[in-house]
């Protein structure tokens, strides 16, 4: 028995044949958007129109009291921006205004501590140290609630590759 995967298009459900071009479009931000970033697939003619309908904006940050200290991320069209500025037009302000410097983006992921108790059953690449063995072996109801939780693969001691993992008793 054989099985035969077809594409579609997420916008049409058309279906989108072996020669056709896929175009990949990520949206990034969007109201209904929960869960991060997500890929559509398309086909050229379905998103010839984007760059057409594409809005000129201005996307600001709020530095104020409400938000928790946190800045508010504010997207408004470009013209009602502009509009803002009645002494000097938005264009002349934008080329004198002091400058910002961004927050360099961190690449360097924290590093994260499997030896304890927080972290210990998660899978990951690395060496499992006697710590996390032991943490998972003594709290392995709390681990796998822990992961379970998470919507993450449980410790399974009867499962050989996690029984070597983690050091759980094999029967042999």
């Amino acid at each position: 028995m054989g099985k035969k995967t077809i594409q579609v298009s997420d916008f049409s459900g058309q279906v989108l044949q072996h020669d056709d071009q896929v175009v990949k479009v990520v949206v990034l931000e969007h109201p209904d958007l929960v869960a991060g970033p997500v890929q559509l697939d398309a086909t050229p003619l379905e998103v010839e129109s984007i760059d057409d309908a594409a809005l000129d904006v201005a996307v600001v940050e709020i530095h104020d009291q409400h938000g928790g200290g946190e800045p508010r991320r504010v997207v408004l069209t470009a013209s009602e921006f502009d509009a803002m500025a009645t002494d000097v037009p938005m264009a002349q302000l934008l080329r004198t205004a002091e400058r910002v410097k961004l927050p360099k983006a961190r690449r360097s992921v924290e590093k994260v501590d499997y030896g304890t108790i927080e972290h210990a059953g998660k899978p990951h690449r690395g060496r499992v140290t006697e710590e996390e063995a032991r943490l998972v072996r003594e709290h392995l109801d709390e681990v796998n609630k822990r992961l379970a939780d998470a919507g993450i693969r449980q410790v399974d001691p009867t499962d050989p590759e996690h029984a070597a993992r983690y050091g759980f008793p094999t029967a042999d």
